[in-house]
């Protein structure tokens, strides 16, 4: 299936690595002019270069700070700047710490809201004049199975991604007339640096080994086995790509059948 990238302009933020780095590939691999982004700039000229050797695209690539508004602007403008306008923002963000509420003081709580809510605030406002200019556009989110379901021990993420869907729905309502699609998904255990993290912090808490903490996992997935970058880029190349023309407001779960919501 062509899914209508060729040519276009993706934007994919914290994508030096992980989820990030897996669609931005995808994007590339269908065809789009790809700029990433992340704190690292020495891992970004190294993922750029890198995906550039393996799809054959254009890949540029610009630190920054998404809890800093200078850095987000200066990220937009360097993509206007260098390709002329942008049809596809692909909102990801490192996953904030874990913890329970007693766990977790002030600082903790206004950077998570500056992590997940604020940098998609300033993302979208960069990125609409350009995608109103062009006709349209598509953003994806990056976010989490707790836009669903709580997750234990990942208070904070609980909290913000299921406002980031929110916010993310109403953006949908009010930029549909403009022809910009907007969606969210919620990877569940896609086996990443961030996973592996969490299932060793499990790990320790439950003296048990990794593996054991991935067998306890596997049993609750229908599918019986953690997800892969590569599987889950696929869903969000198609949802930032012209071929899909009808999905927006959506919250998406790629999560092998785990949640049991409805």
């Amino acid at each position: 299936m062509d899914l209508g990238l060729r040519g276009k302009t993706a934007l994919v933020t914290a994508a030096s690595k992980g989820l990030g780095r897996a669609i931005a590939t995808e994007l590339a691999r269908e065809g789009a002019r790809v700029v990433i982004s992340s704190r690292d700039e020495e891992a970004l000229a190294g993922t750029a270069g890198e995906i550039r050797e393996e799809t054959g695209a254009e890949v540029e690539y610009r630190a920054a700070d998404l809890t800093r508004a200078a850095d987000i602007e200066g990220l937009v403008a360097h993509v206007l700047d260098r390709f002329g306008g942008l049809d596809v923002l692909v909102n990801n963000t490192g996953g904030p710490p874990t913890g329970n509420f007693a766990d977790l003081d002030d600082e903790a709580w206004d950077l998570a809201f500056r992590q997940i809510i604020l940098s998609l605030v300033r993302c979208v406002r960069g990125v609409i004049p350009s995608m109103r200019e062009r006709g349209g556009g598509r953003i994806v989110n990056v976010a989490s199975t707790s836009v669903k379901q709580p997750i234990d021990n990942l208070l904070l993420s609980n909290t913000f991604r299921a406002g980031l869907a929110g916010l993310a729905k109403s953006l949908s309502l009010e930029l549909a007339p403009d022809g910009i699609l907007v969606n969210t998904l919620g990877p569940g255990r896609i086996l990443t640096g961030r996973t592996e993290s969490l299932d060793a912090g499990q790990a320790e808490d439950q003296g048990v080994s990794v593996e054991e903490i991935r067998e306890q996992f596997a049993t609750r997935i229908p599918l019986g086995r953690y997800g892969t970058p590569e599987e889950f880029a696929r869903v969000a190349a198609f949802l930032a790509s012209p071929a899909n023309s009808y999905v927006t407001g959506q919250a998406i779960l790629v999560d092998g059948g785990m949640v049991r919501a409805i």
